[in-house]
């Protein structure tokens, strides 16, 4: 359904430290970067799956909307575990710790950050699914 998505910051430099160690836990280094924006994923034409960070097109201030979210699939309930870890060392803050939420369905586990531009993030895995 998507081919990539884009979050805005306002420091650019800042949100690569943030994001290099969580996309490369995720199995997605980074696979570009200019002065604006940097990316992990795949361009690769109607293949393209990735994760853009960068400073918005209309060069004003980046702002994080209420209710948007980006959720991240991960490998099991303990890599979501690292992850969430690893996004509160690296500058995001806790907005769910890791667990089950069966509100959401049978087998969803979760976790959610913020990362330092305030985005919201969330790290998934259905355990219930083979």
């Amino acid at each position: 359904m998507f081919s990539y998505i884009m979050l805005g910051t306002n420091d650019l430099p800042h949100a690569i430290t943030f994001y290099d160690p969580l996309m490369e836990m995720l199995g997605y280094p980074r696979g570009g970067r200019n002065e604006d924006v940097a990316w992990w994923g795949v361009f690769n034409g109607n293949n393209t799956t990735a994760l853009g960070i960068g400073r918005p097109f209309d060069k004003q201030d980046a702002t994080t909307g209420n209710g948007v979210m980006v959720a991240l699939i991960a490998r099991s309930a303990e890599h979501i575990q690292q992850l969430h870890a690893l996004a509160l060392n690296q500058g995001g803050t806790d907005e769910g710790a890791p667990g089950l939420r069966p509100h959401y369905g049978e087998g969803f586990y979760s976790a959610y950050v913020r990362d330092p531009d305030g985005n919201k993030l969330a790290f998934v895995y259905y355990t219930a699914q083979s």
